[in-house]
């Protein structure tokens, strides 16, 4: 998930996916699947009615499942849809069902799989009938369509038969995926990967969509749906009664109410809250942060409190401020296809002569996370594989947290310019216009100036930053400063898979920022992925990890845990997976 998510908290997945693995492939994983990320915690009870407001610099990516990967996108999502499976903020080490009516059941082979679906899940007006099997078969579908464009669907769902290697030219029937009857879905699998699928089945895509409502929708491309979504979860964004979303104003506000057809005893959501908003365009994030820390009823919505708002909710607003562990990296990402980041020792020069201290700093300093050098935690399956918390000595770029401008000037003069420093021409930077990313990307820009290094700076709503830009699968861009990818699930498939493996990829919904196309890394990329859980897989993904990183194709920063504060009067409950306020199990004191 990109933060763009995003994607994305859970924990002990591959330790769920692992024993399921072991009749599946005969390997148990859990030597090396636990991660210092996880949680348990307590849940306030709340009490029932109240309205709710989450602050906002920008809007979702996008309201259709189909399309959503995006962390704040997620704010919203799993809050008015369902997945089959999902995590309680109680325990996000354990994948709990949601529309799923329990675990799956996979065969010994571990090539098919079988879940049962819960009665009683419904849509919301206009459809107004149950959802049944057909709706999810037609959610996976439509995600391989280029009318919907999805940036997972074929790195993560690729091996179900029948399923696409690239978009398709409208939606098509992916044979592996089929309903024994209206309550029952079966995938069938190429290879003995079910383990790996069920820890997926958390994902948007999983989201049902009616195909008789959808279908007139998505043969636009691309589709119309996301201006028409249905709802499955406690809330729905209100809609006119052909289904048109009306409380959704990109760039101003999303108005969320109670959907009259959800039923609470199919829900492991309370749904405290009558109704909650997005006011959206609140683009300073200080101003924002210190609004809800002293105001009342207001949540924190995309971003995070900047520094010095950070320092101050961390001593005098404690019980206003949690950390939810993102499990993944923030980095500055460096466009491989374009000068002059096509050169190696150009991008090893920046990375060599940033001060990533500094630039943590700008997010908060240490109390957010430790400095990063690679794209896999150290407390994430192949983190500790590939070195833990210090790069190893083969990375000289990456030895100096505050930069090492002679050791930058070296690599320059490798790239051509003879007295170390950069003379070319201006580079671009699109970058968010809300702190603590408009910081990071200020703090970068004087990073680069002092490297020789002319920088256009163009600040955007984190939205179209993403959407237009750093997303967009296309060279228009030279540096993108904002970028973070964080785990689908505890696997390194989740994190370098979508991010830096060539055929990932895509004209839109793009996670591969540097646009890195290395056939070795590709390679490694291939037979990790291919690997079956255990020790043996964690060390193929560190192999690719260390290969992405010999490479200097981003600036990694940092590892970092998302802070999220609330008014006083809110009972705070953080969705480890979005890494942002649960709204559904939100309350008033």
């Amino acid at each position: 998930m990109s933060t763009k998510r995003l994607r994305f908290a859970f924990v002990a997945v591959l330790v769920v996916l692992a024993s399921l693995a072991v009749a599946a492939c005969g390997s148990d994983d859990n030597s090396s699947s636990t991660s210092g990320s996880a949680t348990t915690k307590s849940v306030p009870t709340g009490q029932k009615g109240g309205a709710v407001t989450s602050l906002s610099a920008g809007d979702v990516d996008y309201m259709d499942p189909g399309q959503q990967y995006y962390t704040f996108g997620y704010q919203v999502g799993y809050s008015v849809n369902r997945a089959l499976y999902y995590f309680s903020p109680e325990d996000s080490s354990k994948q709990i069902p949601d529309i799923a009516d329990g675990e799956p059941e996979i065969a010994e082979d571990g090539k098919s799989m079988t879940i049962k679906l819960q009665d009683g899940v419904k849509f919301s007006p206009p459809v107004d009938r149950a959802v049944k099997c057909d709706d999810i078969k037609y959610a996976f579908e439509r995600a391989f369509s280029e009318n919907v464009p999805n940036a997972y669907a074929t790195q993560y769902f690729g091996d179900i038969v029948g399923a696409p290697s690239k978009p398709t030219k409208g939606i098509q029937d992916i044979s592996g995926i089929t309903c024994p009857d209206d309550q029952t879905i079966a995938f069938a699998l190429k290879t003995p990967t079910a383990g790996a699928l069920y820890a997926a089945l958390v994902m948007p895509i999983t989201m049902p969509v009616p195909r008789e409502y959808a279908s007139k929708f998505d043969k636009t491309n691309p589709s119309t749906y996301d201006k028409n979504v249905v709802f499955t979860g406690p809330y729905q964004v209100k809609n006119n009664s052909a289904g048109k979303l009306t409380g959704w104003e990109p760039g101003k506000q999303i108005q969320a109410i109670r959907n009259p057809n959800w039923d609470a005893n199919t829900d492991f959501r309370p749904a405290y809250l009558d109704s909650w908003t997005v006011a959206e365009g609140n683009t300073d994030a200080a101003v924002a942060s210190n609004r809800i820390l002293k105001g009342q009823s207001l949540v924190q919505g995309d971003g995070a409190p900047p520094a010095q708002v950070l320092k101050v909710a961390s001593t005098q607003f404690k019980s206003q401020l949690v950390f939810s562990p993102a499990g993944g990296t923030r980095y500055i990402a460096m466009n491989t296809k374009r000068a002059p980041f096509d050169d190696e020792n150009v991008r090893k020069a920046v990375i060599a002569g940033t001060d990533r201290n500094a630039l943590r700093l700008a997010r908060g300093g240490a109390i957010i996370g430790p400095i990063a050098w690679s794209y896999l935690p150290p407390d994430f399956p192949g983190g500790k594989q590939s070195g833990g918390l210090k790069a190893p000595a083969e990375f000289d770029f990456l030895q100096a947290d505050q930069g090492d401008p002679a050791l930058a000037a070296e690599y320059l003069k490798k790239a051509g310019f003879a007295n170390g420093k950069y003379k070319g021409d201006p580079i671009f930077m699109p970058a968010t216009n809300a702190d603590p990313g408009k910081k990071m990307a200020e703090v970068m820009q004087a990073q680069l100036e002092k490297l020789g290094f002319k920088v256009n700076v163009r600040f955007l709503p984190q939205n179209t930053l993403y959407t237009k830009y750093c997303n967009s699968g296309e060279s228009n861009y030279d540096i993108c400063p904002n970028v973070g990818f964080f785990k689908d699930f505890l696997d390194g498939a989740s994190l370098i898979k979508p991010t830096f493996y060539g055929p990932a990829i895509i004209p839109q919904n793009n996670t591969n920022w540097p646009l890195l196309d290395n056939p070795e890394v590709n390679t490694l990329i291939d037979t990790a992925s291919g690997t079956k859980p255990g020790e043996a897989r964690d060390q193929a993904w560190a192999d690719a990890n260390l290969a992405i990183t010999k490479l200097g194709v981003a600036v990694p920063v940092v590892w970092d845990n998302q802070p999220i504060i609330a008014s006083k009067n809110v009972n705070l409950v953080a969705d480890d997976y979005s890494n942002s306020p649960f709204m559904a199990f939100l309350s008033l004191k």
